[in-house]
């Protein structure tokens, strides 16, 4: 973001009235922002006024962004785009291969992605920080390691980024990781397994295993282990404690520089191994003047609040600050599939309203903690009603407003007008900043546009806000009144 700029005052009158109606219907905002009817005044989230929303975003930027979240809402531009992406044959041509790259690069890539390099990054963050006083979560761009010498090289990555992060101002940056990067997948699918069946079988011993919360409920699923699987070797065991090794030496990092570690929640067949892995991170870095560590719970799971209430309750019983991530779910396509493949009910709630409910749930739990200094979460979200429901208990429960135990977070170009609205009432805001070469983040930009194709509610208020701002402008440009 940068400072705003005024659009040049000769703009052909045709270009207002195709601005004001663009394909899609507008909603009803005054339905839409209106404030929970238990809750505070609407000033609480105001998204109405676009221009002190949109103050600090040049109108150049305005216009691309309503250009790219369009382009996303079409199902036809997505499915070219996506297959054009994974196209071994265009990737395989080192003309096609640049030119994909290329257009990536101006488009999608500029759109949700802070940079390519550290340096990039970082100066992204800090003109967020400095013109919007909006935060960023910097995410370095990784697939999955298959191998100690792949998870090496993405600890030091990731042990660079917190150098640089340190430069930042304070409180103005955390740092997000895949414990898929820092451990081989394989050995995250071998401990997962393991611990499903110590779930089935309180007997069966796990020599390895280190204290930790409580991983899964009563109605957790465990059909992904059909049968006892075989010990850890000792070859497996080293590699376990390089895995925890690694993640530590990434956590002494953030603490020192008083910088918060999100880990990232990835599929259910490997999530035990990744919440076991953070719950013992957390035991070990969280203390109750700083929380270090920050697990993630994904609401579209059927069993997450009662995994969220009995790890909180076991943290609160040890005296430990427990640090929660509050998403809804990214990989919705990928459980259904596979849960439909084993003929097995899916792991997803049967609805979104059940998803929505279970957030806002979780999040009102989360919040009852924070009021209480016994937590911290991060409230992820793109949902408005999701927004206004939390913001409104917060004012409820008598939350301050600067309290560094509460974020609200949307990822960068997306809900850019949730995080606006909730940063300008008061609310620490961050935007999630993945970073790295193009190649690298297609992956991530494949989900972000399959996230995003169709009507989807945040993307239909973004360009609306987009619209009206857009329009302001114009009309500012040629003489009339706001």
């Amino acid at each position: 973001m940068a400072v705003g700029t005024r659009i040049p005052p000769r703009i052909p009158q045709h270009f207002l009235r195709s601005l004001s109606s663009l394909t899609s219907p507008p909603l009803n905002l005054t339905e839409k922002l209106s404030e929970p009817a238990a809750g505070p005044p609407a000033r609480i989230l105001d998204l109405a006024d676009t221009g002190r929303l949109f103050a600090a975003v040049p109108t150049g930027s305005l216009l691309r962004s309503l250009a790219t979240l369009y382009a996303l809402a079409s199902e036809r531009v997505v499915d070219l785009g996506t297959a054009v992406m994974r196209s071994r044959a265009v990737h395989a041509s080192r003309l096609g291969g640049a030119a994909v790259l290329a257009a990536v690069r101006g488009t999608v890539f500029r759109h949700f992605c802070a940079g390519e390099g550290l340096e990039e990054a970082g100066r992204t963050l800090r003109e967020l920080w400095e013109e919007a006083g909006l935060k960023g979560i910097l995410d370095y761009g990784l697939e999955d390691a298959f191998d100690g010498a792949a998870c090496d090289r993405n600890l030091d990555g990731f042990l660079k980024t917190v150098e640089m992060a340190s430069s930042l101002p304070p409180t103005s940056v955390s740092i997000c990781v895949k414990i898929t990067a820092l451990c081989p997948i394989s050995m995250l699918e071998r401990i997962s397994d393991l611990l499903r069946w110590e779930q089935k079988d309180p007997s069966f011993h796990l020599p390895w295993k280190a204290r930790s919360f409580p991983i899964f409920s009563k109605s957790s699923p465990l059909y992904l282990t059909p049968s006892m699987p075989d010990p850890l070797t000792e070859e497996e065991e080293r590699e376990l404690q390089l895995a925890h090794q690694r993640l530590s030496k990434l956590c002494e990092r953030c603490s020192e520089a008083n910088l918060p570690l999100l880990v990232d929640a990835e599929y259910t067949s490997v999530q035990p191994a990744i919440d076991y892995f953070t719950y013992r991170a957390a035991i070990q870095f969280n203390r109750e003047e700083q929380t270090v560590v920050y697990g993630t719970i994904q609401a579209y799971l059927r069993d997450s609040k009662e995994r969220l209430v009995e790890a909180v309750q076991a943290a609160e019983r040890e005296g430990i600050s427990i640090g929660v991530k509050l998403v809804r779910g990214a990989y919705l396509t990928r459980e259904t599939k596979l849960a439909s493949s084993l003929g097995v009910p899916s792991p997803i709630h049967e609805n979104i309203q059940e998803t929505h409910r279970c957030y806002n749930d979780c999040a009102l739990f989360m919040l009852e903690r924070v009021r209480r200094g016994a937590g911290a979460v991060v409230l992820a979200t793109h949902n408005l009603e999701s927004g206004k429901i939390a913001a409104a208990m917060a004012e409820e429960l008598g939350i301050r407003k600067g309290n560094q135990n509460l974020h609200f977070a949307q990822l960068m170009g997306m809900a850019d007008g949730l995080s606006l609205g909730l940063r300008y009432a008061g609310f620490q805001v961050s935007k999630y900043l993945p970073f790295g070469p193009v190649n690298q983040i297609i992956p991530y930009l494949l989900r972000r546009a399959e996230e995003n194709k169709g009507f989807l509610s945040s993307s239909a208020l973004d360009r609306q806000l987009l619209r009206m701002e857009l329009t302001r402008r114009c009309k500012t440009a040629l003489g009339g009144r706001v």
